[in-house]
């Protein structure tokens, strides 16, 4: 009876807190979504007399930019995540592995655009931009997303790569596989977790620069943090909203993806190793 109460009582606080956590989730995105219906809506009211769809349709409906951007934002965050992970591999492999001289030097450049503040290294990269033709174009912005995604991925991979046991690399090694064959049967299924959690980051962070994007883009390169932006800074806010929604509807889908990959991937090991 008491073991009963005791678990009756740990389910109870389970609910509760999975509750508070959820609301505390949600509630930024109230004023968001009720803002999407409403002409002029002001928080805290919850109850506006002047709803409408008119958002909504000027959205997805009028303006032609919306998929464009949609297209442009998801294309561009895919490219820098397949392009950090080629850099970063390597990278965390040889700083993990490798005791050379001024590693602490490399560490810092590659650590530095968390440091340094952003608009700094930007604009000198804007300078170079400029001189090779890479401004106004997806490819200069994609090259620009690397900046600010890179450390983050090399971090998640340096996690990963301190944790294997290179007891296994030199078993493998004394029955014959190459260093090819040894990272991808060992270190990679090892390194994937990692690799798909600085994924995740690097999404996130591409998707929602701003900045960057303008003024590497010039304009000409849509994404929606650059559609949304003059409509949360002074100009339709119930426009703004509606993006702002699709926005964060990306990052959920993101991190719905990234969640559901790592639990079939642990699923797969598990099966594997009974």
């Amino acid at each position: 009876m008491v073991k009963l109460t005791m678990k009756t009582h740990s389910k109870v606080i389970y609910y509760i807190t999975i509750g508070v956590l959820l609301v505390a989730f949600l509630l930024p995105f109230i004023p968001l979504f009720i803002n999407s219906f409403a002409y002029d809506f002001r928080w805290p009211s919850v109850i506006t007399k002047n709803a409408t769809v008119r958002a909504l349709k000027y959205v997805f409906y009028e303006n032609s930019s919306t998929y464009e951007s949609i297209f442009n934002t998801i294309i561009i965050a895919i490219s820098v995540v397949v392009i950090d992970i080629l850099l970063a591999t390597p990278a965390a492999f040889s700083l993990v592995r490798y005791e050379f001289k001024g590693k602490v030097i490399i560490k810092g450049l590659l650590f530095a655009p968390i440091i340094i503040p952003s608009f700094t290294a930007i604009m000198g990269m804007y300078v170079v931009f400029l001189k090779l033709g890479l401004t106004e174009s997806i490819y200069g912005v994609i090259l620009a997303h690397i900046l600010p995604t890179l450390p983050y991925m090399i971090m998640a991979l340096m996690v990963s790569y301190s944790t294997v046991d290179t007891a296994l690399e030199e078993q493998a090694a004394v029955l014959g596989a190459g260093p090819i064959s040894r990272f991808i049967y060992i270190i990679l299924p090892h390194i994937l977790p990692g690799m798909v959690a600085g994924a995740s980051f690097t999404f996130l962070i591409s998707i929602s620069q701003y900045f960057l994007t303008f003024l590497v883009g010039g304009g000409k390169v849509s994404t929606i943090a650059i559609v949304m932006f003059p409509f949360i800074s002074g100009g339709d806010n119930a426009i703004g909203s509606v993006y702002g929604v699709l926005f964060s509807a990306l990052a959920i889908i993101n991190l719905v993806l990234i969640d559901f990959i790592l639990k079939k991937y642990y699923k797969k090991r598990k099966f594997k190793i009974i």
